[in-house]
């Protein structure tokens, strides 16, 4: 049997609280004259120094046109790797790992001028460097 004194007492509820409503969030609608592109370079190559050496000659081109250059940021190396046995038959302890590094850069060139796309496109890289270039 349950008495007063042992029942638990409950706890008082809390008042809630009335919360002004946020407020809606305006968006901006940009002009024709503010519209920012961009020219996003991605550069890849096997050897970093190499890749380094290209992504100097197109920041230098940029900068030659007075271009805004964003950049070099270096992305995350690609490695491909792979195990192969030395011998064909019977000997599969002896094995051989290959691994392949893929270097990357990425570079923007905020509001291109035509001039200044001309002149990357002119632009003679070595060979091993491979170019990505987008209008965002």
């Amino acid at each position: 049997m349950v008495t007063a004194e042992t029942k638990p007492k409950a706890k008082p509820r809390a008042k809630k609280v009335a919360t002004p409503k946020a407020k809606t969030m305006t968006k901006k609608v940009a002009s024709a004259a503010t519209v920012e592109h961009k020219l996003r370079i991605r550069v890849r190559a096997y050897e970093h120094k190499i890749l380094d050496l290209s992504v100097k000659q197109i920041m230098d081109t940029a900068a030659r046109f007075d271009a805004v250059v964003v950049g070099p940021v270096p992305l995350p190396t690609e490695i491909k790797r792979w195990t192969v046995n030395r011998s064909t038959f019977v000997y599969k302890d002896a094995r051989e790992q290959f691994e392949m590094r893929v270097h990357k850069r990425l570079i923007d060139i905020m509001n291109p001028s035509p001039k200044v796309i001309e002149a990357l496109t002119n632009l003679n890289l070595p060979s091993g460097v491979t170019i990505d270039v987008k209008m965002v």
